[in-house]
C-alpha cells in the first residue's frame, strides 16, 4: 500500500514541476518533450500500482536456509 502512494505522489510532484516549468518557459517543443514524459512516467506509475495489487506479488521470500545444502 504505501509503494502505490509513494508512486502517486512521486508522479504529483513531478507533474507539478513540470506544469509550471511549462507556464514560465510557453514554448511547443518544450510542451511536447513534457507531454512524453508525463506519459511515460505515467505509465510506469500505473504498472507499479497495478503491479502491488496482484496477489502474486510478494517482496519478501519465506527462505529455509537448509534448502541450500
Amino acid at each position: 500500500m504505501m509503494d502505490r502512494i509513494m508512486a502517486g505522489l512521486a508522479y504529483a510532484i513531478l507533474v507539478g514541476f513540470l506544469v509550471t516549468l511549462v507556464i514560465y518557459v510557453p514554448r511547443w517543443d518544450l510542451g511536447g518533450v513534457i507531454l512524453l514524459t508525463l506519459l511515460l512516467a505515467g505509465y510506469d506509475t500505473l504498472q507499479v500500482m497495478r503491479r502491488h495489487r496482484d496477489p502474486s506479488h510478494e517482496t519478501v521470500t519465506e527462505h529455509d536456509p537448509r534448502d541450500d545444502a
